[in-house]
């Protein structure tokens, strides 16, 4: 699962992601590893120690990243937050924290973009796209090969925001504009 949707009202959208599946079995091998070398060698306290945390911390770099998207209409922003365990543990708590504030007003596209992600295929992910040129993920990594719940959560994202009228709205204004001028042209009769 891409995202998955927290709250929804009419003026608040909250999405969350956790890590997954294969994120928490990764990081419970590793650390079993980390648990096994201690309980099994015959060295000293210090090195079962250092076996244990050792694996603990390459586990923990391993594990994917918390994150949530709120857009908020009363507020008029996008707020993305990740939140990183192994960066939390090295700061001793005073990082891992990042966020990113957007004006909802300032989003003019939200699309699903592919990325090859290496030894494992093609991973999805939402792009918010802004009126300034620049664009941001939702989420700092893809997921790979659902593309549907990506495309969903886009949609989503898009019927909120309510950017598909806002389109809908410049087609008919260009298409009234272009039989405007065609009106004015002067007509041959043959």
């Amino acid at each position: 699962m891409y995202m998955l949707v927290e709250n929804r009202t009419s003026s608040h959208l909250h999405l969350k992601r956790s890590p997954g599946i294969r994120s928490w079995s990764l990081f419970v091998g590793i650390a079993s590893i980390g648990l096994a070398a201690a309980y099994y060698s015959a060295d000293s306290l210090a090195w079962k120690l250092f076996y244990m945390a050792g694996c603990f911390f390459v586990a923990a770099q391993n594990l994917e990243q918390w994150e949530e998207a709120v857009f908020d209409k009363n507020k008029g922003t996008v707020c993305l937050k990740t939140f990183n365990l192994y960066k939390k543990i090295l700061t001793f708590s005073k990082g891992g924290n990042e966020q990113v504030v957007a004006l909802l007003n300032e989003i003019r596209d939200v699309n699903v973009e592919e990325e090859t992600v290496r030894y494992f295929g093609k991973g999805y992910l939402v792009v918010l796209r802004f009126v300034t040129g620049f664009s941001h993920p939702l989420t700092q990594s893809a997921v790979l090969g659902c593309r549907s719940d990506v495309e969903g959560v886009a949609r989503l994202i898009t019927s909120f925001l309510e950017l598909d009228r806002v389109e809908s709205q410049q087609d008919l204004s260009e298409s009234s504009e272009t039989e405007d001028s065609d009106a004015d042209e002067p007509q041959d009769k043959y």
